[in-house]
């Protein structure tokens, strides 16, 4: 048994040392809910309208992860996002924070 944790514990810290976060924690860590809520505007759009601006579209996890890391402005008003680069949030974190939005 401890064979099987201490193979488990290598794992995790090879992967980055740390146990994978909820979406909710990683967003938290990473900024995002400085400018966005889930159900209201603050500086960005709020999770609910990102949510429905995107729904049915196939490519919106695609499509919204590379906004995140990229930065861009104009699509929800004058204010620009800056991008946010894997260091800041994780790219297996941004997908899952990416879903997340989108089921919100």
């Amino acid at each position: 048994m401890r064979t099987h944790l201490a193979i488990a514990l290598a794992g995790v810290l090879a992967a980055g040392g740390a146990w994978a976060a909820s979406p909710e924690e990683a967003m938290n860590k990473a900024g995002c809910m400085a400018c966005h809520s889930k159900d209201k505007k603050l500086v960005g759009p709020s999770f609910k309208d990102i949510a429905a601006k995107y729904k049915g579209q196939a490519d919106a996890v695609a499509k919204l992860s590379e906004k995140v890391r990229k930065g861009g402005q104009g699509v929800w008003g004058p204010v620009p996002m800056s991008p946010n680069p894997p260091d800041k949030i994780s790219d297996a974190d941004l997908k899952a924070a990416v879903e997340f939005i989108l089921k919100t």
